[in-house]
């Protein structure tokens, strides 16, 4: 490779990281001639993409549980630890309920910092900082509701690993509780599945006391807000989909989560600036994880065509009314729902139809391995 290439090759990585992860506005799909998808943001080379996937996190997963396995102790491990196939692994769910694996709050103060960066290894910092924010809004609900709901404690989050995180077989961890549901899937020490990935916010926005005024998962809503109040009447016939919006994601928390009916307005039928808006909303869910695995998932969205994503919404427009949306593509569903406590309470999750707990990443590993 000459000099000259290889610059453009960097210039265009460098272009392709900053639209991915937001730092950066840059439009989904470009010049509405299609020339974008020929862009040196979207074009990525075969070991480029490679780079993504194999990136150091499933490396600093691995040390990361090693380090809190290892600080157990044998009734804790017995807690916490799976076999791999063991269907627990897809027991799945983000309401307050009874759950396996060990919290938080049965750990000690050195096995907590252990977890959380664990944690960390696969959310990187911003993510991290939005899941600590959610496990918080428990105990402010738990001095709203003075103890008339559900059980209500930000250490109440359970880690649980499934498989031998030091061999070469695939395995995986997950952390879960009240809104926060992160399954990980590590396969051959260098690829991660990443979803389903869900997270909620309740409330969503703090109306009273020393935090009033935060908001968990603003960005999600105000910039999906923003694009459907972009659209000309013509875009918006299309985009609502109902009036009315439903009481939670239509996904819920299905083992497999399957397309839902092709609705809404097509990327392809949005103005640059509204282009721009979508995918600064995709990099937000994206960025909830590790720089590498956020790059190898917006990868994925691309690679399955970008003029092929819809954009749903129902409900009303104004902050305060219920309201949902949705994107999808057909690879992925992202939903979000706020509605329930007079539109006061989030639910928002990412799930790949092929990749959700590594169903295609393991297909192929399984079909090597028994060549």
């Amino acid at each position: 490779m000459t000099k000259k290439s290889a610059d453009k090759t960097t210039e265009g990585r460098r272009a392709f990281l900053q639209s991915a992860l937001g730092i950066a506005g840059v439009s989904l799909l470009g010049f509405r001639s299609g020339s974008a998808l020929e862009s040196p943001a979207f074009r990525m080379t075969h070991s480029q993409v490679h780079s993504a996937e194999a990136g150091h996190s499933a490396v600093m997963m691995s040390s990361a549980a090693g380090a809190f396995i290892n600080s157990l102790s044998s009734d804790q491990r017995g807690r916490a630890m799976f076999t791999f196939d063991d269907e627990q692994r897809f027991d799945w769910h983000f309401i307050p309920r009874a759950r396996r694996g060990i919290p938080f709050k049965d750990l000690d103060s050195s096995q907590r910092l252990l977890g959380n960066a664990l944690l960390s290894a696969g959310l990187g910092q911003r993510g991290l900082i939005r899941a600590a924010t959610i496990m918080s809004l428990d105990a402010i609900l738990r001095e709203m509701e003075k103890g008339a709901g559900p059980v209500r404690d930000p250490e109440l989050y359970f880690l649980s690993i499934f498989g031998d995180v030091r061999s070469e077989k695939p395995w995986g961890w997950r952390v879960e509780g009240h809104h926060v549901a992160l399954n990980f899937t590590v396969v051959e020490g260098k690829t991660i599945a990443s979803t389903p990935a869900f997270f909620g916010a309740n409330p969503a926005e703090v109306l009273e006391g020393a935090r009033k005024g935060l908001r968990a998962l603003a960005p999600e809503e105000d910039l999906a807000r923003l694009l459907v109040k972009s659209l000309d009447d013509r875009q918006r016939a299309q985009a609502v989909v109902s009036e009315k919006a439903p009481t939670d994601i239509l996904s819920t928390n299905l083992r497999k989560a399957e397309p839902l009916k092709p609705a809404g307005l097509q990327t392809s039928k949005l103005g640059q600036k509204q282009q721009e808006i979508l995918m600064t909303l995709l990099s937000e869910y994206a960025s909830r994880h590790a720089p590498d695995i956020a790059l190898a998932r917006l990868d994925r969205v691309r690679a399955s065509g970008l003029g092929n994503i819809f954009f749903a919404w129902a409900g009303g427009f104004e902050k305060g009314e219920p309201h949902y949306y949705r994107i999808q593509g057909p690879t992925f569903l992202v939903e979000y729902d706020n509605v329930q406590n007079n539109a006061n309470h989030i639910h928002t999750v990412w799930r790949d139809f092929n990749s959700d707990f590594g169903a295609d990443l393991l297909a192929q590993h399984y079909k090597q391995d028994h060549r």
